[in-house]
């Protein structure tokens, strides 16, 4: 069996397999893969196929053949997508042996929680063009600190335009934080206001989390809490991810100086009635799980008064179909509210929001629409944890 101290001594990224979901993304692989070969410091690339009808996987076997590929038989999306393919990835990679040499591989539903073939992933979207240097600084975090289990580097919006360019991008820009009433935004992002890179989010630091568009996470701490929530398809599946590490005393941390540039949308545009469905349905979702038992009330009380307040904002702007969307989203979760309980016990939320690393003790609702802020810099520092 490899040892993992030979990456370490070297500076390579031998010990870290870089996933890519794809479904129907031909010309994003084509596009953007380049530059993960070409810039990963010996990582292992993998790209896991969504049961894709285009010619994705020919192209890879045509153009990429040192990418490694796993086939997915049908389109899980986002997040039962990566758990099932970091299930085969670990079984892969150069710290175990070949599993059928050594001792049956588990059926699907077991967990051999002591079996990694690599000591790091990165999740990283198709649509992440990454440059010189953006993985090596962020795997030398993490082996600086055990206590860190996950990370993202900058992310900047690709574009063809400089001035665009040099703008953050809407997910995970400088490193995410999340308000009182689980908010998700982000230095260098507020809501849909975002700001231009100046170097003034360089410094590495924690973070509440890190985005899902280019995240480098623990093997083990991901099959420790079960990857990502496989009933929320896609959108705020990071943040709950993120907020169950903090909850088992990981840190999750922002790197600056290591940049991608993520193109975003790639999957569902943000006028799309569905990706309104997940993000309301899913906000639900993930205060509900991870929220501490003394703030519960509250917070759910406020999220759903704010989320008819925005539903029928969409309304009389006669985006109807948004408005109905945001109806099906409180429908859904209420109907499985004993599968949210389920899943809040199997993982207890432990920490209150002023105990949790990158939360606003306020409400950026109200910051942003009551008081006019547009940038991280303009939020109360005493009022960042």
């Amino acid at each position: 069996m490899a040892s993992s101290s030979r990456s370490a001594s070297t500076g390579s990224c031998a010990d870290v397999a870089v996933v890519i979901l794809n479904w129907n993304g031909r010309d994003f692989l084509r596009r953007f893969l380049p530059s993960v070969v070409a810039h990963s410091d010996g990582a292992t690339i993998f790209v896991a196929d969504n049961a894709s009808t285009d010619d994705s996987v020919a192209l890879l076997a045509r153009e990429f053949p040192q990418v490694r590929l796993v086939q997915l038989a049908d389109n899980l999306g986002f997040c039962r997508g990566y758990n099932a393919a970091l299930e085969d990835v670990r079984w892969e990679g150069p710290l175990v042996d070949r599993p059928e040499q050594v001792r049956p591989r588990p059926e699907r539903g077991q967990d051999w929680v002591d079996v990694f073939g690599f000591k790091y992933y990165v999740l990283l979207n198709s649509d992440v063009e990454v440059t010189p240097g953006w993985l090596l600084p962020q795997r030398e975090l993490l082996e600086s600190n055990p206590r860190i289990a996950a990370c993202q580097p900058k992310i900047r919006q690709h574009s063809p335009v400089p001035e665009q360019r040099r703008q953050f991008e809407y997910a995970g820009a400088g490193g995410g934080y999340l308000d009182q009433l689980g908010y998700p935004f982000c230095r260098g992002r507020l809501f849909d206001t975002l700001e231009t890179d100046t170097g003034q989010y360089d410094d590495p630091r924690p973070v509440a989390w890190a985005t899902g568009a280019c995240m480098l996470v623990r093997a083990r701490a991901w099959h420790e809490l079960g990857g990502l929530e496989s009933t929320f398809f896609a959108h705020m599946e990071e943040i709950d991810l993120c907020w169950r590490l903090q909850n088992a005393g990981h840190e999750v941390w922002y790197h600056g100086g290591a940049t991608v540039f993520h193109v975003g949308g790639g999957t569902l545009h943000k006028s799309n009635p569905r990706k309104t469905y997940l993000n309301f349905r899913n906000g639900l979702a993930l205060v509900y799980k991870n929220t501490h038992p003394a703030e519960l009330p509250g917070v759910m009380i406020s999220r759903v008064a704010l989320d008819w307040v925005a539903a029928l904002r969409l309304l009389l702007q006669g985006a109807t179909s948004d408005f109905q969307a945001i109806l099906r989203a409180h429908w859904h979760f209420v109907r499985r509210l004993s599968y949210w309980r389920a899943q809040r016990q199997k993982f207890p939320p432990r920490l209150r929001a002023a105990e949790r690393t990158g939360v606003f003790q306020g409400s950026l609702v109200w910051a942003y629409f009551g008081q006019g802020k547009r940038q991280f810099s303009e939020l109360d520092p005493e009022r960042l944890s």
